[in-house]
């Protein structure tokens, strides 16, 4: 039995990032760049206007107030998209809607409710000083600009940022494909008849849910307590899938088949059995070049050891620069007591205060309703036996 943070490194340590594909910049929300992105176009392209008004020599303008208002003479229009060919002179001013290109020898923007305007003059009663109102040329992106580092996740404004920055697609990771393989004579797919002594099964779903969320495809499968049956599905899921997942049968019981079978075709094992608590049955390892993880069966563990290993190693495949659970600082909102020699995951509730969330462990009778209700976690190390009430630690947030 290794450390937890032993596992954590091994399973990083033996998963590569998949490879990368181009995809439109939509298609691109929520994936992870594949390499460094830059800008292609300078964004504005031309110095614009940052508002309705009237483009101006600011010289012209210096003394300008509600008592002694400048007349300018009205030499023309410009809007957005269009062109202003000529000079304006000293003395002169071009009426200028927002985000218009500045005409040459304009080096201001008065604002149009500092003017009065009477026909083709207008009256400016206030300053402008030089680029003023004014949005100069590539001052949202420069050609060259790194805009993106790979290994970043794409969200909607920074696709919008590429967007502006003159990309029609992007090269992204892959999409790892994950297969899911539920083992038990007891376990019953969603959907199908539940006998007396049967259940349904609910770590299937959960694990492909979260798969979902942190951007994977996947496929389940319900597999009975049969070495020839599930040898059979591994194999074939070795062949289609990027990653393999199974749930239950992770232990040394005479039905615990996963890890026999996975002996038996060779695969590099990495660990088996982690100071992880729940969750200390967890077993992963390289088979056929894919990453397998085995997790133990009951719901806390199941769970526990997928959000803590094998999430991880899901991301770390799909190009995240730092995998894992988002996190944030947290006080403890009473005691808790772990052992000297393990790694003791706590399920929680968080209540909002003015300063920093507090964390409340949970502990209702049913497993299933508190991995459901719980909000976050909280990792207690090897070597420490309490934390205390009050103390502030850094928590995993589950809902956002």
């Amino acid at each position: 039995m290794i450390s937890y943070e032993k596992a954590y490194r091994l399973t990083l340590e033996r998963i590569e990032a998949l490879e990368a594909e181009e995809v439109p910049l939509l298609a691109a929300v929520g994936r992870v760049a594949a390499q460094n992105l830059v800008g292609k176009v300078e964004s504005p392209s031309v110095d614009v206007s940052l508002k309705d008004g009237y483009a101006i020599h600011s010289a012209d303008i210096v003394d300008a107030s509600k008592e002694t208002a400048v007349p300018l003479r009205l030499v023309g229009t410009v809007a957005a998209g269009g062109h202003w060919l000529r000079q304006v002179h000293l003395g002169e001013a071009v009426r200028i809607l927002s985000g218009a290109p500045i005409p040459k020898g304009a080096d201001a923007v008065v604002a149009e409710e500092f003017t009065q305007r009477f026909g083709d003059t207008i009256l400016v009663n206030n300053d402008a000083y030089p680029g003023r109102n004014i949005l100069p040329q590539g001052s949202d992106v420069h050609r060259g600009e790194l805009l993106v580092r790979k290994g970043i996740q794409l969200t909607p404004p920074t696709v919008g940022l590429l967007a502006a920055a003159g990309h029609q697609s992007v090269p992204v990771v892959a999409t790892p494909k994950v297969a899911i393989v539920a083992t038990g004579d007891e376990v019953v797919a969603p959907g199908e008849m539940l006998q007396p002594g049967k259940l349904y099964a609910s770590n299937l779903v959960t694990l492909a849910a979260w798969c979902v969320r942190y951007g994977s495809t996947v496929k389940t499968f319900v597999v009975r307590d049969d070495a020839d049956l599930l040898r059979k599905e591994l194999v074939t899921c070795l062949r289609d899938y990027d990653a393999v997942l199974t749930s239950g049968g992770a232990w040394s019981g005479e039905r615990d088949l996963v890890v026999r079978l996975l002996d038996e075709l060779g695969w590099h094992k990495a660990y088996h059995r982690v100071r992880l608590g729940p969750g200390k049955a967890v077993a992963f390892g390289v088979c056929a070049g894919k990453p397998v993880f085995c997790l133990p069966g009951g719901p806390p563990s199941n769970h526990m050891a997928f959000l803590q290993l094998a999430l991880p190693g899901l991301q770390k495949m799909g190009g995240w620069r730092t995998p894992g659970l988002p996190t944030q600082q947290m006080r403890l909102g009473e005691t808790i007591e772990s052992q000297q020699d393990w790694t003791k995951c706590v399920y929680g509730r968080l209540e909002k205060t003015a300063e920093l969330p507090t964390f409340y462990p949970l502990n209702p009778p049913s497993r299933l309703q508190m991995i459901a209700a719980a909000e976050a976690i909280i990792k207690i190390p090897e070597g420490q036996t309490v934390v205390e009430q009050g103390q502030i630690v850094e928590g995993q947030v589950l809902q956002s």
